[in-house]
């Protein structure tokens, strides 16, 4: 069916399959000009191919289409170009289409297809085009169907012989052309989606660094940069750009062999705020740490596996915002990973829903904020990135959790995939079912909210764990729970607890006595600790008063077994963490009037100059 994301799109462009963009264009470094030819290598897939249609927008002007080196009649119109061969391919036939063309595209925000722009700290004017997620239509005829990869593509830029032009693939060439124009000649022979293909100019220098992944015997991978001639600029950005080898290394043991190793791995510099991962060579604005290895991830999730439709935008950004984290805990090393950690939490629990998984209709495609929904920093990519680190916990299990992530290249390799699909990979792979995760984490919405009462009595550790969650639409949340306990003796362990109700009560084995519990101390999971109310139960006689009626309607009878251990304080807290009463008990039986309370379970918390206890207590 037509894309839901482009109400202009023809039905027909689903009619063909792509084989082979080749964009033959000239283009400047101070405009968004565009005048050129795009030949289009397609397989009809109907059985008769009588009209043939390609996006383009309406402020372009075709001057005239060829097909099969025959001048066809077309007409342009709502954003598209319909040709009307005399003699329509048949099934299975093969056709090339030519299109010659130009036009200066509107102009926009940032995800224009095309943009300008002059650095007035660098003295420079530099263009470049974006066309994620449907505005390759802006700047060339093209096919914005996702799961319709073009076999390979050529991209010839025809600009100024003081610019340089980068693109996809290898510099085959520079071609004078005269006059002072130089063409760059890049081709690709791996398959690409068609918003991953650009070009940006500019009066470039050229930097290139090597990496050497271990897969590759101690042959190298060129990374290919093309930055500012400016003094000073490759100073500025030397370390950053340098640290892409690190990341190469790192991704290509941890995920698979570079997807395009036979190519390069590059950036562009550009006016541009973050990156876009052009598939082997990024358009980026800057070579921070954490966005160098974003964009480099993007190689293996989001251009060799793309994003089957934009509702899965996950399989991109989420991935690929894991990729920034795995850098940070495998060459950042010591406190950064768990900086990182604590800083995408506190983003993602700032609001209480959203799903990372966007249903259709919420894809609205008058909607010029749509793009905002999809690209949405909070869920597509925080969020997104932390629940394959909840997974990752979930599983207990490294070495099988990055042999999914790299079966996952193997098998969706130049192709597209869903996070259904990743989903029953992990699955199989693991041979567990977390069709559960998914519902709740993937396709749900918020995360969850824990109240703990926790008190331990001689060598033994009770704990009442109580799960809320903050939406409705997901209610409960099935998980792993790390707890630390801190003993007296300043020593630690850890515990591993699994919620599989929202109340729960667990009963421990300790040796040592516990001085503090910390929960989820890693940061391995989303969670708000609303409540801790946790005591220690020094003098035992102190637990052994009784409580009735438990549980009680409006009066809790409560007897202690020795005056010695007078006098005591008491609170009511509710699981919230909430203080709803206290009183200080001088007298061996004390009859609580709590009848203002509503029905429920709440917790009494005892202290006296011996210890302290917690028990629970339920109204009806």
């Amino acid at each position: 069916m037509a894309s839901f994301f482009n109400q202009d799109q023809s039905p027909l462009v689903y009619d063909y399959d792509i084989k082979f963009y080749f964009l033959d264009i000239e283009a400047n470094n101070n405009n968004t000009f565009i005048k050129g030819q795009v030949s289009i290598l397609a397989e009809s897939i109907v059985v008769s191919l009588d009209t043939i249609v390609f996006e383009l927008i309406d402020e372009m002007t075709v001057d005239s289409v060829l097909l099969d080196q025959i001048s066809t009649s077309f007409y342009q119109n709502n954003n598209n170009i319909y040709i009307i061969p005399e003699l329509a391919p048949k099934n299975s036939e093969i056709f090339q289409t030519k299109i010659y063309y130009h036009g200066q595209p509107p102009a926009g925000g940032f995800f224009n297809g095309i943009s300008t722009a002059y650095s007035s700290e660098w003295d420079i004017h530099v263009s470049w085009t974006l066309s994620e997620p449907f505005n390759a239509k802006q700047w060339w005829p093209t096919k914005q169907v996702l799961e319709d990869k073009a076999d390979s593509c050529w991209v010839f830029i025809t600009t100024d012989s003081s610019n340089l032009a980068g693109s996809q693939g290898l510099l085959t060439n520079i071609t004078e052309l005269g006059n002072g124009k130089l063409r760059y000649e890049w081709k690709s022979r791996y398959p690409i989606d068609y918003y991953l293909i650009s070009f940006a100019v500019a009066d470039y220098q050229e930097y290139n660094i090597y990496a050497k992944p271990r897969q590759l015997k101690g042959d190298s991978i060129l990374i290919q940069n093309f930055i500012y001639d400016r003094e000073g600029f490759l100073g500025t950005y030397k370390v950053g750009i340098d640290k892409t080898v690190l990341f190469m290394e790192l991704f290509c043991d941890l995920f698979g062999m570079y997807p395009f190793s036979e190519e390069k791995y590059g950036h562009c510099f550009a006016e541009i705020g973050g990156g876009m991962e052009h598939q082997t060579m990024t358009t980026i604005g800057s070579f921070g740490f954490g966005i160098t290895a974003h964009e480099l991830g993007h190689m293996w999730f989001g251009d060799q596996v793309t994003c089957a439709s934009w509702s899965d935008i996950w399989i991109n950004e989420g991935f690929s915002t894991y990729s920034d984290y795995l850098a940070h805990e495998y060459i950042a090393g010591q406190e950064y990973p768990q900086i990182w950690l604590e800083q995408a939490a506190s983003q993602v629990l700032q609001e209480p829903g959203g799903s990372i998984y966007i249903p259709p209709d919420e894809i609205d495609p008058e909607d010029p904020l749509v793009m905002f929904r999809i690209f949405d920093n909070r869920l597509s990519y925080l969020k997104g990135a932390y629940i394959i680190h909840m997974l990752r916990f979930e599983l207990q299990n490294d070495d099988l959790f990055f042999n999914i992530l790299k079966e996952f290249q193997i098998r969706y390799a130049d192709s597209v995939a869903t996070g259904n699909d990743f989903l029953e990979l992990t699955n199989e792979m693991s041979a567990f079912d977390y069709d559960f995760f998914f519902e709740q984490w993937y396709y749900g919405q918020g995360y969850p909210i824990y109240d703990i009462v926790a008190y331990q009595e001689n060598e033994m550790l009770y704990l009442n764990v109580m799960q809320s969650a903050s939406t409705t639409f997901t209610d409960f949340f099935q998980m792993l729970m790390e707890y630390r306990l801190i003993f007296s003796d300043y020593t630690d362990t850890s515990l591993l607890l699994y919620q599989s109700e929202q109340e729960m009560n667990f009963e421990i084995p300790v040796q040592k006595s516990i001085v503090e519990i910390q929960v989820d101390p890693m940061n391995h999971t989303l969670e708000k600790l609303n409540s801790m109310v946790f005591s220690v139960n020094e003098n035992s006689s102190l637990s052994n008063l009784k409580i009735h009626p438990n549980p009680f309607n409006e009066d809790v009878h409560l007897v202690f077994p020795s005056f010695d251990l007078l006098p005591i304080e008491a609170k009511v807290f509710n699981y919230s963490g909430e203080e709803l009463h206290r009183c200080t008990i001088k007298k061996r039986e004390k009859r609580l009037n709590l009848s203002g309370l509503a029905s429920g379970t709440y917790f009494i918390y005892f202290r006296n100059y011996k210890g302290q206890t917690a028990h629970k207590i339920i109204k009806h």
